[in-house]
This record gives structure tokens, sequence and C-alpha cells, in this order.
């Protein structure tokens, strides 16, 4: 179904631009999700600190994209 956001509450229409930023923030979010994988599987990192790092950097780029967004809800 085309247009699915229009029915969910607190959602809009995003411009070209915001749509571009978008992007390359999920774009970001994926490369720098693919090192924290790597470092995952470092078995001679101290790990505690690799999941929050996870956590942070998840909230982080949570933060962007609502950032662009910018949704009218809670």
């Amino acid at each position: 179904m085309e247009n699915q956001h229009k029915q969910i509450t607190g959602y809009r229409d995003l411009s070209q631009d915001e749509i571009a930023k978008m992007n390359r923030i999920k774009a970001l979010a994926v490369e720098v999700g693919a090192l924290v994988v790597d470092l995952t599987a470092d078995t001679t990192l101290d790990q505690r600190w690799v999941s929050i790092g996870r956590t942070e950097l998840q909230q982080g780029f949570m933060a962007l994209t609502r950032a662009v967004a910018q949704p009218s809800t809670f």
C-alpha cells in the first residue's frame, strides 16, 4: 500500500531534502552497525562497553531520524 505513513498517527510527508537526509542517516547507521557486529565478535574487547556503545549509537541514530521526521507524537 502506498503512503502507509499517512495512516499512522503523528507521521507527515517529508520533503525531498528531508528524505535525502533520512536516507543518509540510515546508510551511516548500517555502516556503524557493521562495525558494532565486528566489535562484538572480538572476544578480546570489553563486551559490556561494546553493548553500551551499541545502545547509545542506536539511540543517537533514532534521535537524528526524529530530528528530521519531526513526529507530532511522543
